[in-house]
């Protein structure tokens, strides 16, 4: 059913709008079902947030039948420095990054280069015979490692039920200088759990999904990702290493201290010190560009005449992989390809519906998507502590944006 809703809401009603470029310029709330005057309440409340020191600044835009409704901005990109948030200030977007890996992985996946069935270890000979440790990660245990019942494969690197731990293990021939580097010291590991059993959040799981991009298309990760995603999708503000003409726009990264934001060393490109392009969390991007990355997953691979996904491969992204499993960071959602998937009552908290997919950064960076209301938003923020998926912030901008649909479609 939910599908079915999918295909219906943001393939159909969106045919006209969606299949040209987006106008980010003229945001016409009426023109797609929302009530101006309710969307309003973004802006103020935001400000509120910057007002009382919770975070230096913000930019939301929201979307419905593939057209902008709202686009708002808040505070400062740079408060020493008084800058102001604009619609063009680039991110440090984290976890954002990981839907995007997913879907480089998916368009193998279409041209039959790859399996999700297939073992890493049939293009990563490193990850064979790779031990689990049945303690897990329970501290105070002492156990010998054992074999496990089955390897893993790709689709349990995309769901996070792997069995890898957050990381790659340390102190294995000194920092990795590439992703390759990088990916064989995740070999490394041990087994948290049999693959398939549990779910683990495992960013070296991501990351080795990125390597086999490399592996199987010959291309570098980041080059593969220019030429099959941004490039089509007029991403042209979306990086791992922001070009020095554009360094200006980058926000700044905050700490939440003392009560208010304090301001905290970033590296350019990827943000987390490293010089490779990190699948798990590497990118920068913007309102916008995340936007129509958002709206192409909504019309089920499709945006403005170019086709990157299969509606097939889009549909295995958003529906849950992890059945009963404990998976996730926000209420009620299970784990899809990159993003979590709303799928018990708990997640409509938020006014999200049964179906919404969504993915939350460690940086207060979110995006959402709710294919029942035809309705997709981006908040982005650059603070480095406290709740990221559940954020005062985001809990209110999605809030705000379901309430104001006004043609009755908010279930």
């Amino acid at each position: 059913m939910r599908n079915v809703l999918t295909l219906f809401c943001c393939s159909v009603l969106l045919a006209a709008a969606a299949d040209g470029p987006i106008d980010m310029d003229h945001p016409n709330p009426q023109a797609v079902g929302m009530r101006e005057e309710a969307l309003a309440n973004i802006p103020i409340r935001m400000n509120e947030f910057v007002q009382a020191g919770k975070t230096a600044g913000v930019v939301t835009i929201v979307a419905r039948h593939g057209r902008v409704a709202s686009f708002e901005t808040a505070g400062y990109s740079d408060i020493e420095k008084k800058v102001p948030m604009r619609k063009d200030t680039i991110f440090r977007i984290a976890s954002l990054t990981k839907p995007i890996t997913c879907a480089a992985i998916m368009i193998l996946v279409d041209e039959g280069r790859l399996s999700l069935i297939d073992p890493v270890e049939k293009y990563l000979p490193e990850y064979r015979g790779l031990k689990l440790n049945p303690c897990g990660s329970r501290a105070g245990y002492s156990c010998q490692s054992v074999q496990p019942s089955r390897p893993i494969n790709i689709e349990q690197l995309m769901a996070h039920t792997s069995g890898l731990p957050s990381s790659a293990p340390s102190g294995h021939g000194g920092a990795p200088r590439t992703l390759a580097e990088l990916v064989a010291q995740g070999a490394k590991s041990e087994l948290l759990f049999e693959p398939g059993s549990e779910w683990n959040y495992s960013n070296i799981g991501i990351d080795i999904l990125g390597r086999l991009v490399e592996v199987i298309s010959g291309k570098p990760f980041d080059a593969f990702l220019r030429e099959r995603i941004f490039a089509p999708l007029g991403m042209d503000d979306t990086f791992f290493a922001v070009p020095a003409e554009k360094q200006n726009r980058v926000a700044t990264l905050y700490t939440y201290e003392n009560g208010g934001p304090k301001a905290v060393a970033a590296e350019w490109g990827t943000g987390n010190g490293r010089d490779i392009p990190s699948p798990a969390g590497g990118l920068l991007s913007t309102a916008s560009d995340l936007l129509r990355f958002n709206q192409m997953m909504c019309n089920s691979g499709t945006l403005a005449g170019h086709r990157i996904l299969s509606s097939a491969a889009v549909h295995l992204m958003t529906i849950s992989h992890t059945g009963k499993l404990k998976a996730g960071w926000a209420p009620g959602v299970g784990h899809g390809y990159g993003y979590e998937v709303v799928n018990d009552v708990t997640g409509m908290y938020r006014y999200n519906s049964l179906g919404t997919f969504v993915k939350g950064g460690a940086y207060r960076t979110y995006e959402f998507v709710d294919p029942q209301k035809d309705l997709v938003g981006i908040i982005l923020m650059q603070r480095a502590s406290g709740g990221s998926d559940t954020g005062d912030e985001i809990n209110s901008f999605m809030q705000i944006s379901a309430a104001a649909i006004a043609d009755g479609a908010d279930q």
